[in-house]
C-alpha cells in the first residue's frame, strides 16, 4: 500500500487540487467560447441587423399565432458574449456544482448566438428546428435510457448501436412484409430483447469481458444487417417499403402556442418515449426494484448478502435495455423514413452514450442532453437552407457538428461525474 492511499488526509488534498484544476479548465473554456462569439459573431455583424425567428407552425391548422421574435444580431450577440464570459468568471472565482449543467448552458448559448447570427437579416422557422430537434433526439434518447437502465445494474451496454441497427432492420423488414408498422415496431422489440439477452449471457454467465462482447455484437449487427440489404432489400424493393407512423395531434395539447406543435404533434414512438423517460425515472426512484437495480449496481455483493438476487436483476435490465435501444432503431426507419439504408444508426448508439453520461445516469438527465444533440443535428440540416453566402461554413462541418458536440461532452465531462460503482465489474458470487 502506498503512503497517498495510507494518509485520507492526503488523498483529500489531492483530491481537492485535481478539482479545482478541472475547475478552472473549465473557466478557462467557457472565457474562450465568450471570446469565440464575440470574435466570430458580433465583429461579423452590424448594428443595423436583424435576426427574426418564426414562432408559429406553417400549417393551416395552427394554435393561436404569437408574434415573431424579432432581436437586434449585434446587441443579442454581445449579451449572449457577455453572459458566457460570467458563466467563466463564476465557474473560476467559486465554481459550479454541477459542471455538465453548466457545460450545457454554455453550448445552448453558443448555439443561440450561432443563429442569431446566421439568420442576420433573414427569417427562419425557430418552431420548425425545435419541432425536428424533438424528433431527432428521439433516437439518441431511447439509446441514452437503454445505457442508463444497463449501466444502474452495473452492465456497460456498447452493443446499442448495433442493437439498434438491428431493430431498424427488423422494423421495416416486418412493415414491409405485414403492412403494419405496429407489427414492425413489435418485431424490432423482440429482436432487441433476443441481443440483450445474448449480451446478459456474455457478461453475466460466461464473464466475457463487457467492452469486447458489445464490440462483437456491434460487429455482428452491422455485418448481418449489410448483408440481408444487399443480397435480399435492395433487389426486392417491397422488402424496404415499410411506410412511417403518421403524426398524432394530441387534442387541446397541440393547441398550446409554441409548446404544442413542438412536443404535441408528434408520432407514437415520440410519445411512447416520453412514456419510457417518465416510467423510467419513477421506476429507478420510487419503487422496490429501482432501489434493488441501483444497490446492485453500486454493492453487488452487500445487495446479495441482503438476499437480492443480482444475476436476475442484471439480466432483466439488460434485455430491458436491448428492447428499449431496438426501439430507437426502430424510429429511425418507421418512424422517420419508412425505409432501411445500411449503417442508418451513423454513431447514434455511441452519441446516446454521450448523452447517458452527460445526464449523469438519470433518464431526466439523458433525455435533455439528448435534445442538446437533436437541436445541433436539426440546426446543421436546417442552416443548410439559408445557403453559404448567409452561411459560409461548408455543408460538411455542419454535418460533423453533432459528433463534435460528443467528443467535447466527453472530454469536458468524463472524470467529474460518477459512474454506478460496480459499472462494468462482473459478479462471481462466493
Amino acid at each position: 500500500m502506498t503512503a497517498t492511499s495510507a494518509n485520507p488526509q492526503t488523498d483529500s488534498l489531492l483530491a481537492l487540487k485535481k478539482e479545482r484544476r478541472r475547475a478552472i479548465a473549465f473557466g478557462i473554456f467557457f472565457l474562450i467560447v465568450a471570446a469565440a462569439i464575440f470574435t466570430l459573431f458580433v465583429l461579423n455583424s452590424d448594428g443595423d441587423m436583424v435576426s427574426t425567428l418564426k414562432l408559429n407552425p406553417t400549417t393551416k391548422d395552427r394554435p393561436m399565432e404569437v408574434p415573431d421574435l424579432v432581436l437586434p444580431t449585434q446587441l443579442t450577440l454581445i449579451v449572449l458574449s457577455i453572459i458566457t464570459g460570467a458563466i467563466g468568471a463564476y465557474q473560476l472565482g467559486r465554481g459550479f456544482k454541477s459542471a455538465p449543467t453548466a457545460l450545457g448552458l454554455v453550448f445552448l448559448i453558443f448555439i443561440a448566438a450561432f443563429l442569431v447570427w446566421a439568420t442576420r437579416n433573414k427569417a427562419i422557422n425557430l418552431l420548425g428546428i425545435l419541432s425536428f430537434t424533438v424528433a431527432a433526439a428521439t433516437p439518441i434518447a431511447f439509446a441514452g435510457l437503454s445505457g442508463v437502465i444497463c449501466e444502474r445494474s452495473g452492465v456497460i451496454n456498447i452493443a446499442i448501436e448495433g442493437q439498434m441497427l438491428i431493430g431498424a432492420m427488423v422494423a421495416v423488414l416486418v412493415a414491409s412484409v405485414m403492412d403494419s408498422q405496429w407489427l414492425g415496431l413489435f418485431a424490432a422489440i423482440v429482436s432487441g430483447a433476443f441481443l440483450g439477452l445474448i449480451l446478459a449471457v456474455l457478461a453475466i454467465r460466461f464473464l466475457v469481458d463487457q467492452i469486447i462482447a458489445g464490440v462483437a455484437i456491434n460487429i455482428f449487427g452491422l455485418g448481418i444487417t449489410s448483408f440481408i440489404s444487399q443480397r435480399y432489400m435492395q433487389p426486392n424493393p417491397d422488402l424496404n417499403t415499410g411506410g412511417v407512423f403518421a403524426k398524432i395531434a394530441i387534442p387541446y395539447l397541440s393547441k398550446i402556442p409554441v409548446i404544442g406543435p413542438i412536443f404535441f404533434n408528434q408520432n407514437a414512438i415520440v410519445y411512447l418515449l416520453f412514456l419510457t423517460v417518465i416510467v423510467m425515472h419513477f421506476m429507478l426512484w420510487y419503487t422496490r426494484w429501482g432501489l434493488r437495480t441501483r444497490a446492485v449496481g453500486e454493492h453487488p455483493r452487500a445487495a446479495d448478502t441482503l438476499g437480492i438476487n443480482v444475476f436476475r436483476i442484471r439480466y432483466i435490465n439488460v434485455i430491458i435495455g436491448g428492447m428499449i435501444a431496438a426501439v430507437g432503431g426502430a424510429y429511425l426507419t418507421i418512424g422517420s423514413v419508412g425505409r432501411f439504408d445500411e449503417n442508418i444508426t451513423a454513431g447514434k448508439g455511441f452519441i446516446g452514450l454521450a448523452a447517458m453520461i452527460f445526464g449523469q445516469w438519470t433518464p431526466l438527465g439523458t433525455y435533455g442532453a439528448s435534445l442538446i444533440f437533436g437541436f445541433s443535428d436539426a440546426l446543421q440540416a436546417k442552416l443548410q437552407i439559408l445557403g453559404k453566402t448567409q452561411v459560409p461554413i461548408p455543408s460538411e462541418w455542419l454535418l460533423i457538428l453533432p459528433y463534435l458536440i460528443t467528443i467535447v461532452v466527453l472530454a469536458g465531462v468524463v472524470g467529474r461525474t460518477v459512474p454506478p460503482a460496480a459499472d462494468g465489474q462482473p459478479y462471481v458470487k462466493e
